[in-house]
């Protein structure tokens, strides 16, 4: 007997981002990237949603997984926040870039600091163990999951899986 294992190739997560001057919350679509090399938020999202963009002192080159250089040029500008999934919260620092139809990724060096448990099949993220990178630790490290979310999801998943305060 033959057996197909079918495998998802992305797993996004559902994360909310509070703006640090207006504590407004904004609902986005992050994709899990072990290629990426950072944290990236696309530029056009980023005007879209208002978030305050501050100038990088040097600017990095931007290449594609094909090696050619990013469209949209190189990468000037930062945003600083605050990003929540399912009772875990921390400060991040995203890079602006264009990512097309992409809102955020999550690239390795985020990944390999929160060590997730990832179920490629069910697209399954759990949060259970993670490393000191954002400020102290949690002394008690509870059992934390994030499921993937579909593109089609109803409303009553996605509110399950964000805080209130980014309901909109």
């Amino acid at each position: 007997m033959r057996h197909t294992l079918w495998l998802l190739r992305e797993v996004w997560m559902k994360v909310g981002l509070e703006k640090l001057e207006s504590h407004e919350g904004v609902a986005v679509k992050a994709l899990l990237d072990s290629g990426a090399t950072g944290l990236f938020m696309d530029t056009t999202f980023a005007r879209g949603k208002g978030f305050k963009m501050e100038r990088m002192k040097n600017s990095l080159l931007v290449k594609n997984v094909d090696g050619t250089v990013n469209v949209g040029g190189a990468i000037m500008h930062q945003v600083e926040c605050n990003m929540f999934f399912k009772g875990h919260v921390e400060r991040v620092r995203i890079d602006m870039c264009n990512l097309g139809k992409t809102e955020v990724i999550l690239g390795m060096p985020w990944l390999a600091a929160h060590n997730l448990e990832i179920d490629w099949e069910k697209g399954e993220v759990k949060m259970t163990r993670y490393l000191l990178i954002y400020g102290k630790r949690n002394q008690k490290e509870k059992k934390r999951e994030v499921k993937k979310v579909e593109k089609d999801e109803d409303k009553e998943t996605l509110r399950k899986l964000v805080p209130k305060r980014f309901w909109k």
